[in-house]
């Protein structure tokens, strides 16, 4: 978050009643259900995905609490949730890994992380680990660095944003991931701006499916993609499907919440199909090949 490092482009704000609340999820994912032979998703809200990776339970920059803030619990001080995660922290299945992207609030929720077990492997960016200290294995990858953790390779890759937590911390890394296993090939961005990096890998990637984020684009345009940029991003990419994420859950920036997914299939026109559901909750598997 740490909102006051940007810099907003010129023009007058837009009102609160431009953003529609979601009262409450619309689906709720049943994980214990998914099989495990292959790619399953679920959408939980903001930049958290759960993954069901070929019998592989990995979460992405899990925040499922009221807020996300300074602070713990009630007293916690920050943008409160539009709509309630599809599944709160005591929900998660058993997990095999966790992903943090970067330190701010609404992706390194600690709340969140402090309600998960010690023994969950966590991986990070450089100058992340104090974050998440309280748990047993953590690996620290910089970008092109790789690790593997219960079977899946995990690649560090670049993306167009910044890591401070607070003003004072500019020494903390941020990127996404590759992540592969048995064939199958997925990126999760984390947070970013319009960046030639995933160009740069390309098909060559053979990613299957892209977690790009699509919201807080205005007037955060130069550290948040807007939808038709991480479209461009996406078929740079050559992926097959995008999971669209950091939308419709805080209110963080101008534009209206319902907004990012209605350009997106707008962008996307015949190919929409290559999208995932965008519905909060909503299950997907990956097609048998």
């Amino acid at each position: 978050m740490t909102d006051r490092l940007k810099t907003p482009q010129r023009g007058r704000p837009r009102s609160v009643a431009a953003h529609s609340i979601t009262a409450a999820p619309a689906q709720r994912p049943d994980p214990a259900a998914w099989p495990a032979d292959r790619l399953t998703c679920s959408w939980l809200g903001h930049a958290t995905v759960l993954l069901n990776f070929l019998g592989r339970r990995i979460v992405t920059d899990p925040a499922l609490e009221t807020r996300v803030g300074i602070g713990r619990g009630p007293l916690k001080l920050g943008p409160r949730r539009l709509a309630p995660p599809a599944l709160r922290a005591r929900e998660l299945p058993p997990l095999d890994l966790v992903l943090l992207s970067h330190a701010h609030m609404d992706h390194t929720d600690l709340g969140t992380l402090g309600a998960l077990p010690r023994r969950t492997p966590v991986v990070v960016q450089p100058g992340n680990r104090d974050l998440v200290r309280r748990f047993r294995q953590v690996e620290e990858l910089a970008w092109g660095q790789t690790v593997e953790v219960a079977g899946v390779e995990i690649t560090s890759v670049e993306v167009r944003h910044w890591g401070a937590r607070m003003i004072h911390d500019q020494h903390r890394g941020y990127g996404g991931y590759l992540l592969r296993r048995e064939g199958v090939t997925v990126l999760f961005a984390g947070d970013t701006a319009y960046t030639e990096a995933f160009a740069r890998l390309g098909p060559a990637a053979r990613v299957d499916l892209a977690i790009l984020p699509i919201g807080a684009y205005d007037p955060w345009i130069a550290n948040h993609a807007s939808p038709e940029e991480a479209w461009r991003m996406f078929r740079a990419l050559g992926a097959k499907w995008i999971l669209p994420v950091h939308h419709s859950t805080f209110r963080l920036s101008r534009e209206p919440v319902d907004e990012p997914v209605r350009r997106l299939l707008a962008t996307a026109g015949e190919e929409r199909w290559r999208v995932l559901p965008t519905t909060l909750g909503a299950t997907w598997t990956m097609p048998a090949s």
